[in-house]
């Protein structure tokens, strides 16, 4: 089975509501993911935590990317680590990595 992730909020490529920003609620859209394997676990964002955190561009309509790693193995304790250390670790250890885009533009 393919990992997939989707969500009922936006489309792949299109705009993100504004409830879903800082300039609204800042609440978590809905997302879902199905082909994952047994033992998935949840890493830090780049707000530096778990969970959501809402866009927040300064100018300008803005890209963001919601991605899930499957990998096959746990890798060690990396505690906060940069997404480019956390990408060296996965290296070679990724199964799938599907990736859904969206837009925000601050109005």
């Amino acid at each position: 089975m393919t990992l997939v992730i989707t969500s009922p909020a936006f489309t792949h490529e299109g705009p993100i509501p504004r409830v879903y920003t800082c300039q609204g609620k800042d609440i978590s859209p809905a997302l879902a993911w199905s082909g994952v394997p047994a033992g998935t676990r949840e890493g830090t964002n780049d707000w530096k935590r778990t969970g959501y955190g809402g866009p927040c561009p300064p100018i300008g309509r803005h890209r963001y990317f919601h991605e899930l790693y499957a990998l096959h193995v746990v890798l060690p304790d990396l505690r906060q680590r940069t997404k480019a250390q956390l990408e060296q670790a996965m290296k070679g250890h990724v199964l799938a990595q599907p990736v859904v885009m969206e837009t925000y533009q601050e109005e």
